[in-house]
């Protein structure tokens, strides 16, 4: 296809987890012919076992497709599938930064839902122009008029909206017409020099880091030497291509298109997601707006079960981090784990889909240690401290204050569900700002809460206690002072840091000794007792005790006078208590995972 750009259409497909988006995807690969038969598969763009496992997307999948449209030209359509959880948020936002266009899609028999107005005001603020789908409406709950309302007055859509069923095809067709009709085409400025924005990469062992790339002013080919003016690394260019949907080599990419390029870049860290792309013969003066370096939010240590395993796991973290650009690690070690890594995610879900991809596509077996957010410890000198892991707490003598991060979050749920709902988050020191009316069944509730409460099980909670109707997104909001101390646990006498945590003290005690009872059910009975203790600062808040294993030492005595056993009784005393003071405490790997279980 000649170079034209008002033939070129750039969009994204963006909703709620499970709205259909890589469903729709599937058909517009099938209607515009750029995959054959042979080779299709449903969910083609998700790669990854573990998305098509769970039916989520987990990174964002260009691909390049051309349509013959009813005006009888051929046009480009570049479409990215993104991610649709709000962990992979900073995802959505950069693929939206190389888009003019985006289908928000909506599932006819649930309507709006929390990511859904999420995602909606993302596209808004990138000035988007936003086509609403509703999709799934072969559904014999589908209620087509009551989702196209939601998105007139929740979303504030009142366009015409398009009716597709994803799943058998319907309407699909009318939709890519839509795309040629509303989506604009891509603007450039070639006096601006040569720019492109970096919106992903993958790693290949063979030809190292290839960064996804849109063009947004001049080209790139083979040859050019080409510099990242976020990083300032420089590289040359071996190969550019388009995703067809596999890897395919093109002579150049113009502006306002979608692609690859393969360089001299064997390190992931040269490639930060968001970067602008220029050529040193054609050097842009200005880089992309809105690129900035994404912070994680949660904290984790990672450690292996078997010692061995550490540069196994080390090596396993760095091809990780080469394609996710929220992703963090250092090394730390643990006297109770041994060596491992200090971990920094954007949220749940990404700590669980990395931990899950570190066993399945790296074969490592690891341990987790107890989440915990970036707390500000302020000290009585003034200094600020920013804190990741409650080890490192300076003495409560030094301590001023302890500032918490704060998240707003937007629950969707039915109306029955309300009061359970507010008291679920009360409960997590949660405060209700506001409530809005969706339908006459659902209402979304927006309250202010501290990030550490919804870390470990505030989600399945809430899923449980609605039973699997409500939704919840949220957004960060800065941070409060708050009523913070760090709880630890005391085995046999003797801090396991790997337990430690920072709780309100409100919690304390009940925490503490929730702790206790989960840790005296795994860690196994050895031959002298061990005292379980939950401990803030000196004070002792909860105990639980092991008992011995019992040692018949009397079964070799057989008759006789009963000071001989009494004489025998009073030995295994006395080495008991020897064995106590001098005695290693055992404690296996399900310990570490039944305190993450342990509901807060």
């Amino acid at each position: 296809m000649n170079h034209d750009l008002t033939r070129i259409r750039n969009f994204c497909i963006i909703a709620h987890i499970d709205h259909g988006k890589s469903t729709l995807a599937d058909r517009m690969l099938q209607l515009t012919n750029t995959i054959n038969q042979r080779d299709f598969r449903d969910q083609v763009l998700d790669s990854m076992d573990l998305e098509r496992e769970r039916g989520i997307s987990i990174k964002c999948h260009p691909v390049t497709m051309n349509y013959r449209a009813a005006d009888g030209q051929n046009y480009e359509f570049n479409l990215l599938d993104t991610p649709g959880h709000v962990d992979f948020t900073y995802e959505v936002s950069r693929s939206m930064a190389a888009c003019e266009g985006a289908l928000l899609v909506v599932d006819a028999a649930q309507g709006v839902e929390a990511q859904t107005v999420a995602n909606a005001h993302l596209a808004k603020e990138a000035h988007l122009t936003i086509i609403a789908v509703i999709n799934k409406i072969d559904l014999p709950t589908a209620n087509v008029n009551v989702a196209a309302r939601q998105i007139e007055e929740i979303l504030g859509l009142d366009e015409e909206h398009c009716l597709i069923s994803a799943k058998t095809g319907e309407g699909v067709a009318a939709l890519l017409e839509m795309i040629v009709r509303k989506v604009p085409p891509p603007q450039t400025d070639a006096q601006r020099g040569t720019r492109a924005l970096v919106f992903d990469s993958i790693y290949d062992t063979y030809r190292g880091v290839m960064p996804y790339v849109r063009v947004m002013d001049g080209q790139l080919k083979a040859t050019d030497r080409i510099q990242f003016m976020g990083s300032g690394y420089t590289s040359e260019i071996k190969e550019v291509g388009m995703f067809c949907p596999k890897p395919t080599p093109v002579a150049v990419l113009n502006a306002g298109e979608v692609g690859y390029l393969v360089g001299t870049i064997k390190e992931p860290r040269d490639v930060l997601i968001g970067d602008t792309i220029t050529v040193r013969e054609r050097p842009a003066q200005q880089p992309l707006a809105g690129f900035k370096k994404v912070l994680p939010m949660v904290f984790s240590g990672i450690y292996p079960i078997n010692t061995a395993d550490l540069e196994k796991l080390k090596a396993a973290l760095e091809r990780l981090s080469l394609n996710d650009s929220a992703f963090s690690y250092q090394s730390e070690s643990s006297a109770a784990l041994g060596f491992g890594f200090r971990c920094g995610f954007l949220g749940l879900l990404h700590l669980e889909i990395v931990q899950e991809r570190l066993r399945r596509e790296h074969n490592v077996n690891i341990i987790s240690t107890y989440p915990s957010v970036i707390y500000h410890v302020y000290l009585k000198n003034g200094e600020l401290l920013k804190i990741d892991n409650p080890r490192r707490l300076p003495e409560p003598t030094r301590v001023d204050h302890i500032d918490e991060p704060m998240i707003r979050a937007f629950i969707i749920c039915g109306n029955a569900q309300i009061s359970d709902v507010i008291k679920l988050v009360t409960d997590r020191r949660g405060a209700l700002e506001k409530t809005d009316s969706l339908d006459t069944q659902r209402v979304m509730l927006s309250c202010a809460m501290p990030f550490n409460e919804i870390l470990v099980d505030f989600y399945d909670m809430l899923k449980s206690l609605t039973h699997g109707y409500a939704t919840m997104d949220y957004e960060h909001q800065g941070y409060a002072t708050s009523d913070l101390e760090r709880l630890d646990i005391l085995i046999n006498g003797e801090v396991v840091d790997a337990f430690s945590c920072l709780i309100h003290r409100s919690k304390a005690q009940s925490r503490g000794r929730q702790l206790c009872v989960a840790l005296k059910d795994v860690i196994p009975p050895h031959l002298f007792a061990i005292p379980i203790q939950a401990a803030i600062g000196k004070t002792i808040v909860a105990r639980e005790t092991i008992r011995a294993l019992r040692k018949d030492v009397t079964a070799k005595c057989y008759g006789g006078d009963i000071t001989r056993k009494r004489k025998l009784l009073e030995r295994q005393k006395e080495g008991k208590k020897r064995m106590k003071l001098v005695g290693q405490v055992n404690v296996p790997p399900e310990a570490f995972v039944a305190v993450l279980k342990s509901s807060s």
